[in-house]
């Protein structure tokens, strides 16, 4: 009997010591008890038991919370256009300006194929050439993409340096300033009100004409030249349009990309012909 009672002391001290080490949870516990019996009858606590279990418990939760995050900011960083699908891009896309729309096509191969297609730059393109007085030639060749025309548009547009192609391509108006003399004012129509500005006509031979009974025109001969010079390093020094020995015109691009050669006497204007069938002015890029 005293050797029963004794292992059966020993079996409860070994227990007790297993919970205290590891904080495992024995059948006194799982009952709800908040209290173990050791040795001779002696109330152990328990909270240290408890404390383990919470932090256990907590541990859990944060592993939880930490996955969840992860497949939330997964979900976040996936590619839209993965996400969405190229019709849906496609939509987007088309409600950015220009400029954001070039920018998307460095993201990926996926995003230059949706960004560069014609169906999205068209309706860029006709928003650019929107209320502009000469389309460039370079823009209608055959074949190029609307995203390559609009590029061309854009590079033509900041083109300050007038090429003869221009000039030949445009009928111009023609009309004196108020520095002219009296007498040439008096034959301007668009001066006395009496009519519309006189035109000009540039032809490739080099030659320079007018409308038949134009006062100031006077059918005499005349001749014109292009003249740009430049600075070492490439840029340009000078560069006006010249007719016969006359005064010099300079030249200059307005935001409706039409252009204006002028002096203190006169000046000419091209007149806007966007619907001219295949553009105007030079076929390749000038600078």
């Amino acid at each position: 009997m005293a050797k029963t009672v004794q292992v059966e002391k020993q079996k409860k001290k070994q227990q007790q010591q297993r919970v205290e080490d590891t904080g495992e949870v024995g059948e006194e516990l799982m009952s709800g008890d908040s209290k173990a019996v050791g040795e001779g009858g002696r109330v152990v606590p328990t909270w240290d038991k408890g404390k383990k279990r919470k932090r256990f418990v907590e541990e859990e939760e944060d592993k939880v919370k930490e996955e969840e995050e992860e497949e939330e900011s997964s979900e976040l960083l996936q590619d839209p256009l993965v996400v969405f699908g190229s019709d849906i891009m496609l939509m987007i896309l088309s409600r950015l300006d220009a400029r954001s729309v070039a920018l998307s096509l460095l993201v990926s191969n996926g995003w230059q194929g949706v960004a560069s297609s014609d169906r999205l730059w068209s309706s860029k393109l006709e928003e650019l050439w929107l209320g502009k007085a000469h389309i460039p030639r370079s823009s209608q060749v055959q074949g190029i993409s609307k995203l390559a025309a609009y590029s061309l548009s854009v590079m033509d547009a900041k083109r300050a340096r007038i090429r003869k192609e221009d000039l030949c391509d445009h009928v111009w108006e023609f009309r004196f300033t108020k520095a002219a003399p009296e007498y040439w004012r008096n034959l301007d129509p668009s001066w006395k009100g009496t009519g519309p500005s006189m035109r000009r006509y540039f032809h490739p031979d080099g030659s320079q004409t007018a409308d038949s009974g134009d006062q100031v025109w006077g059918g005499h001969e005349c001749t014109y030249s292009v003249v740009t010079s430049f600075v070492e390093d490439g840029r340009i020094r000078e560069h006006y349009v010249r007719i016969n020995r006359w005064p010099q015109m300079y030249v200059s691009r307005k935001q409706d990309w039409s252009w204006e050669l002028g002096n203190h006497l006169y000046c000419y204007s091209s007149i806007p012909d966007a619907e001219k069938e295949g553009g105007t002015g030079p076929f390749f890029p000038v600078w």
